[in-house]
Formats: structure tokens, sequence, C-alpha cells
């Protein structure tokens, strides 16, 4: 038997001439097996795609791309009310923070009213001394 390695070298395997035959026999009929089938499969028809099947794979393509861009939107406006959550409280501690001083200076301008009035309405000498305290504050005048 006559045969090529995978170099291309051509070489021979002595048998013995009765298993010889067989085994040519049997590798013709496997070889002309695999051709035949070969033939049969490159020349039967091809089927070609049917419309239903290509929109079936369109509206397939179709609804994949709505879900992922679905996901990514969502994804994106939870990102979006996460972030204006934030800013609102951040707003709404600055607002706090300036009612708080607001409060603060308008109490202390009514103690510094209060304080005011107080020392005016308050009298250094008491009533029966009164009219001296007239007396020498009509004196100091020039």
């Amino acid at each position: 038997m006559i045969f090529k390695n995978k170099d291309g070298e051509v070489g021979n395997v002595t048998e013995e001439p009765g298993e010889l035959g067989e085994l040519d026999e049997a590798l013709r009929d496997f070889r002309l097996s695999v051709h035949a089938w070969s033939e049969a499969v490159y020349s039967r028809p091809r089927a070609a795609v049917a419309p239903r099947q290509v929109w079936r794979m369109a509206a397939g393509w179709a609804l994949g791309c709505v879900l992922v861009v679905g996901g990514a939107s969502a994804g994106v406006w939870q990102h979006h009310q996460r972030e204006m959550r934030s800013v609102a409280a951040r707003i709404a501690e600055q607002q706090r923070l300036a009612v708080q001083q607001r409060n603060q200076q308008a109490r202390q301008e009514d103690e510094d009213l209060l304080a005011k009035v107080d020392s005016d309405v308050s009298r250094e000498v008491p009533a029966a001394m009164e009219p001296l305290a007239q007396l020498m504050a009509e004196g100091e005048t020039p």
C-alpha cells in the first residue's frame, strides 16, 4: 500500500497479499461513500430564509435593543433622581441655617432695643429725690 505522510513523503506499507485487497477495497468503498455523501450535501437545494423568520429575527433584535436602552435609561434616571435629592437636601440645609441666623440676628436686635429702652426708661434717682435731680441738671447747663 502506498501512502503520503504529513510532510508529503511517499512510503510503502508491506502487508500480506490477502489482507491488502480487502483493506484497499474497504478504504476505496469508504472513500467513495464519503465523496457520494459530500456530492449529495453540496448539490441539494438550499432553503431560503422565509420572510416570516426574517421579521421574527428583526423583532427579536428590536426588542433586545429596547430592553438594553430601557435598562440603561432607568439607571441614568435613578442616578439623576438621587442627585436631585441630595441637591434638595443641601438647599434645605442652607435655608434652615439662613433662617436660624436671621432669627438669632432678630433676637439680638430685640435684646439691644430692649436694653436701650430699659436704659432710657430706668431712673437714676428715686422718685422722692427727683426735684433735687432736676435742679442739679438745670445747674449743669451753661
